[in-house]
């Protein structure tokens, strides 16, 4: 059961968890997260002339950087025959059809057919979205009217070596978020990995935090003084800012958007700005390249964590690879399921966070239900960061 039917809002409906993970046109939580900008490709990987097919949301479009090198998008299909876009050739701002030739600006309005008359152009219109280019990723916006300005990460402005990274998770997006809500299980699931190195992974964590005017804000105590601190903004978005790893490296300010493709995958889409300069960022980058060398050998880590979920191997059996915590996050989240069984599950204690994530959740989508007003998150000072990774 969902509470809208194209988009209109179903007095009485009660939200459930259920109501967190479908994400398509329509549905509550599809309609909460088009109210957001959403990162949608890596600027480097959309060259001038090209265009990409893309889907997030459950919602398919064209992706296309002009000529001159902005970047763009309209919907999915021509609207003569309904062929993908994307085959078709850019051409200045604008994108061509490869079936019939019908040209399209940015706008999504009709420019050209070349078999048809001149008049009929002009009556033509397809569907574009707001698309901005920021830290080194395309962000776009798929909700109706006016978009809100595109969010601004001081976080990721200043001096330093700016980073962008992409992966894929076969699950659905709130699996990860409630990771992100989970401080408990850095302790277990990552209890063979760098966070052994700074003391996050010795002991069971005292978790506490609160909800903010941007999200909320999450700490975990050890018992060594070490207190681990990071910053959820609504919707999707997570930060941390973390200490220095080795002398190679500095301190970091990592930002990561969960954005849905559908119901049943997600992209994490990563901005990271290391404050390291001059030969202190050329040592980084070399240890970068020796670490996209050493990975380039190697299975996938969704190849990976798919094997250990087959039964094939462990997580120990993978602790030497530089991405192994990107491998056990992705074991423990896809073990829940594609989709996570909330009803079934057994909360604790150490589950608050969790559980005041979820009471925002369903705060914000009954709200939406409902027609009312809805929370306006937002910045208001600069964040406290954590002393550890």
């Amino acid at each position: 059961m969902t509470a809208t039917t194209n988009g209109e809002t179903q007095h009485g409906y009660k939200v459930t968890v259920d109501d967190f993970v479908h994400v398509g046109p329509g549905t509550l939580a599809g309609r909460f997260l088009r109210r957001f900008w959403h990162p949608v490709y890596l600027a480097r990987e959309l060259p001038a002339g090209w265009a990409k097919p893309v889907r997030i949301l459950g919602e398919d479009f064209t992706l296309y950087r002009g000529e001159g090198g902005t970047p763009h998008a309209v919907a999915f299909r021509c609207a003569h025959r309904g062929t993908q876009l994307s085959t078709g050739w850019v051409e200045g701002d604008e994108i061509r059809c490869f079936y019939h030739g019908w040209k399209y600006d940015a706008s999504g309005q009709c420019t050209e057919m070349p078999a048809e008359d001149p008049s009929f152009p002009p009556k033509v219109k397809i569907r574009s979205y707001p698309c901005e280019e920021y830290v080194g990723l395309i962000f776009v916006y798929l909700g109706e009217g006016e978009p809100p300005p595109l969010p601004r990460y001081p976080e990721l402005e200043g001096e330093g070596l700016l980073t962008n990274s992409s992966y894929l998770r076969e699950c659905n997006y709130f699996n990860q978020l409630e990771s992100n809500m989970d401080e408990l299980h850095v302790a277990f699931v990552h209890r063979e990995s760098v966070f052994t190195d700074v003391g996050l992974n010795v002991d069971i964590p005292e978790v506490s935090g609160e909800e903010t005017d941007y999200g909320v804000v999450k700490y975990g105590k050890r018992s060594n003084g070490v207190v681990r601190v990071s910053h959820f903004f609504m919707p999707n978005i997570l930060y941390i800012s973390s200490s220095p790893e080795d002398e190679a490296s500095g301190w970091s300010e990592h930002i990561a958007w969960r954005v849905p493709i559908d119901d049943y995958s997600h992209l994490s889409f990563q901005a990271n700005l290391v404050h390291v300069t001059g030969e202190a960022a050329q040592r980084y980058q070399e240890t970068q390249r020796k670490r996209r060398e050493q990975l380039a050998g190697l299975p996938s880590a969704n190849e990976a964590a798919a094997a250990v979920l087959r039964g094939e191997l462990h997580t120990d059996d993978l602790r030497e690879r530089p991405d192994v915590v990107g491998i056990q996050d992705n074991v423990a989240q896809c073990g829940q399921g594609v989709i996570a069984d909330r009803v079934h599950e057994r909360l604790g204690r150490s589950d608050v966070l969790l559980i005041m994530f979820r009471k925002i959740w369903e705060r914000e989508l009954q709200a939406l239900a409902d027609g009312r007003p809805l929370k306006e998150w937002r910045r208001t000072e600069r964040l406290v960061v954590t002393s550890g990774v």
